[in-house]
Formats: C-alpha cells, sequence, structure tokens
C-alpha cells in the first residue's frame, strides 16, 4: 500500500488499533474519520510521531450522506477503503424495539453503503480501487437474540459482493472478512476475560484486512473470509 490514499473508518476504535498501524507499516498515506476525540488520543498514544504524519483525522458523521460526500471528495483520490464502523446489538426479536431495529441497520450497513458508494465513484474514475469490509460470523450463521446484528451483517456481505461484481472490469476488488469476536476493550468489559485467548486478536484480523487490500489480493473478488479464532 505505499503511497496509497487509503480511507479507513473506525481507525480510533478497538479493532483500529490493530488495523491502523499495520495499514500505516505498509506505507498508506491514511484518512481517518472520528467521531469522538477520545479514540484519537488512545490512537496517538500507540504510534510514532513520523506514523502520526501519515495520518488525517476528519470529524464526520458517517450516517450523514453529505458529510461523507464531502469527506471523501476532500481526500481527491481513494485506493484503499477499509471500513472498520459497526456496532454490535442483541436482544429477543419480540422484545426489539424498532428503533434499536434501524440503529442496527443504520450503523453497520448504512454506513457501508454510503462510504463505498462515493469512494467508488473515485476509483472508477482512477481505475483502481481495493474494498474491505468488515461483516460476521453472525452473518452467516445467526442465533437466537442477534436477528438486528446478523440481518445487518449478512446485508454488508451481499453489498461487498454486489459490488465486486458490478467493478470486476475496473481493476476495483471488494471483500468482506467475518470475525468472531474480537479482542477489543470494548468486548472484554462486556463479556470479561475467560476466554480471551480463543477470541480474535485485532493485529491478526489486521494482517487479513491487508492483505485483501494489497496487489497480492487482486484477483480475489467478493470473498467473505471467516475469521474466528478458536471459536
Amino acid at each position: 500500500m505505499k503511497g496509497k490514499q487509503v480511507l479507513l473508518t473506525g481507525g480510533t476504535g478497538g479493532l483500529g488499533l490493530g488495523v491502523t498501524p499495520a495499514v500505516l507499516a505498509r506505507g498508506g498515506v491514511v484518512t481517518i474519520p472520528y467521531h469522538s476525540e477520545t479514540g484519537i488520543k488512545r490512537l496517538q498514544e500507540t504510534l510514532s510521531a513520523a506514523s502520526l504524519n501519515c495520518i488525517r483525522f476528519v470529524k464526520t458523521d458517517l450516517m450523514d450522506e453529505k458529510q461523507v460526500e464531502k469527506l471523501v471528495a476532500d481526500m481527491g483520490r481513494v485506493d484503499v477503503l477499509i471500513h472498520l464502523v459497526g456496532g454490535f446489538s442483541m436482544g429477543p426479536t419480540h422484545q426489539f424495539s424498532f428503533e434499536d431495529w434501524g440503529q442496527s441497520l443504520a450503523l453497520n450497513l448504512n454506513t457501508t453503503f454510503l462510504v463505498c458508494k462515493h469512494s467508488l465513484k473515485l476509483m472508477r474514475q482512477s481505475g483502481y480501487g481495493r474494498i474491505v469490509t468488515v461483516s460476521s460470523g453472525a452473518g452467516v450463521k445467526p442465533t437466537a437474540q442477534l436477528a438486528a446484528y446478523s440481518a445487518a451483517k449478512a446485508g454488508v456481505i451481499a453489498l461487498t459482493q454486489a459490488i465486486a461484481e458490478e467493478n470486476k472490469y475496473f481493476n476495483i476488488t471488494a471483500n468482506t472478512v467475518l470475525p468472531s469476536i474480537i479482542d477489543t476493550p470494548s468486548n472484554r468489559q462486556a463479556m470479561g476475560t475467560d476466554r480471551i485467548d480463543k477470541w480474535v486478536k485485532p493485529e491478526s484480523l489486521a494482517e487479513v484486512i491487508c492483505f485483501l487490500a494489497s496487489e497480492g489480493a487482486r484477483d480475489i473478488r467478493g470473498a467473505a473470509l471467516p475469521v474466528y479464532g478458536n471459536i
């Protein structure tokens, strides 16, 4: 990814703490949209000054199409899109509120659609693009009380695969990863640490994501790659 313009959403989050350093180590020039400055400070503490010089932070609401459109347009070129933004939700379907259902779809699926839509416009103009999205094992193996989350993540898979088909003659690839539980601070807080040795480490998932965003994966399109760890 040396010299590539990389749009990395969720780059300051728990998974981003693994992915962002991996992208920078490969020479990417990174734009990270952010919602809260708390995440920026946490990321800055883990990176060198030289690495930070290769990042541009832009405050953006990824559920607002006009803001997403401006974010992408201001980049001028998007060679690689890595979309990490998402959120977990659970509850029995008969008790799950319609508001929470909509929020899950908005955060997981709508943001994916918006960043892909506007990045693709620039990618098709330049004749090059690598898109990697993050779905979940729940998107292909739904379980009880995960209806909204599973539906949203299944939508991410379908959207990514449709994009791959639409753009296969434009030197643009689109693939998605399906992690199980990722070892992030928020997941540790929510679920404890009894089984973290079986969870997927952000650094491990980062290696898979960076491969799919690289030239080495130029012939891989529409893949939904399980990254389940030992679960």
